[in-house]
């Protein structure tokens, strides 16, 4: 008896197909062509859930697995999926992907197109297939999909379309802020850098060095600062001051304090090597930027 093989018709699945005359109209609107999805879908329990395409897909495929596991086949390679990891596929890419059998997958999908796609490619870290979320960071994403299928119900409209690519902007968006593992580095160093953020955080008053820096974080100075500059585009010491420049702004935006004063509180010594390095990254003095009306 061969093997069952499921595309579609699970137990309370939700499915959209967007019509492709309606797409075609309405992505020639400029808050649509950027990104936007093309079909959108939850499949729960989805036993025998297989599919193949040999050729690829015309649009980029989005699967976020929220319980139970799954496989992804990818140039030969086969990827386990389970709960709380998301798969990205760009179009064109010749794939299999299904349930597993003892414990079947439910996913939520997505294909989504657009002129900014592909820069959204660019910064996921689409060479690793299956990333995995921590589940307080899915919460979010589950919410983006289930407002898409609310805003739906009523049917396509111009103003429904728009909405819906914003969503799935914001889906990527938050994909790529909220997940460390999106970096091509080890899930346990990305750790260790944002615990080094935090440890920057709570001392901004200090001067650290990149000795004590790389210390915390148990690693060799040379070694720290090629992952830090890889997970984060800075170097340790840039970032520390660019957090530092945050705080001033908040100090200057929300008290009296003079500039000095300011200076003092954040650990610098020289009010005029503040002053130089507020005007490098703010590109304006710390007495103009307090003169610019915000809000």
């Amino acid at each position: 008896m061969g093997q069952i093989r499921k595309i579609q018709g699970f137990k309370d699945e939700k499915a959209i197909v967007f019509p492709r005359l309606f797409l075609e109209s309405a992505k020639s609107d400029p808050l649509v062509a950027t990104i936007y999805p093309t079909d959108i879908g939850f499949y729960p329990h989805a036993q025998f859930h297989y599919r193949e395409r040999l050729r690829g897909c015309e649009q980029n495929i989005l699967i976020y697995c929220t319980g139970g596991e799954g496989f992804i086949l990818l140039d030969g390679i086969r990827h386990s999926i389970e709960k709380d990891t998301l798969l990205i596929i760009p179009q064109g890419i010749p794939h299999t992907y299904g349930a597993g059998k003892s414990d079947p997958w439910s996913i939520y999908w997505l294909h989504f197109l657009g002129s900014n796609a592909q820069n959204f490619l660019r910064n996921l870290d689409i060479e690793n297939p299956a990333l995995h979320y921590s589940a307080d960071k899915t919460s979010k994403v589950r919410l983006l999909f289930e407002d898409i299928f609310r805003v739906l119900e009523k049917g396509f409209t111009q103003e429904a379309m728009i909405y819906s690519a914003q969503v799935v902007a914001n889906i990527l968006g938050a994909l790529l802020f909220q997940t460390p593992n999106l970096v091509s580095v080890p899930k346990e160093t990305a750790l260790q850098v944002e615990e080094s953020i935090l440890f920057m955080t709570i001392n901004l008053k200090r001067n650290l060095t990149l000795g004590e820096l790389s210390d915390q974080a148990n690693l060799s100075p040379t070694h720290y600062s090629f992952l830090f500059k890889k997970r984060t585009g800075y170097s340790p010491i840039d970032y520390f001051l660019r957090l530092k420049i945050k705080s001033a702004c908040q100090y200057l935006d929300t008290t009296q304090l003079r500039v000095n004063e300011i200076c003092q509180l954040l650990g610098f010594n020289d009010p005029y090597y503040f002053s130089r390095a507020f005007y490098k990254i703010m590109q304006m003095s710390p007495t103009a930027y307090r003169a610019v009306m915000k809000g």
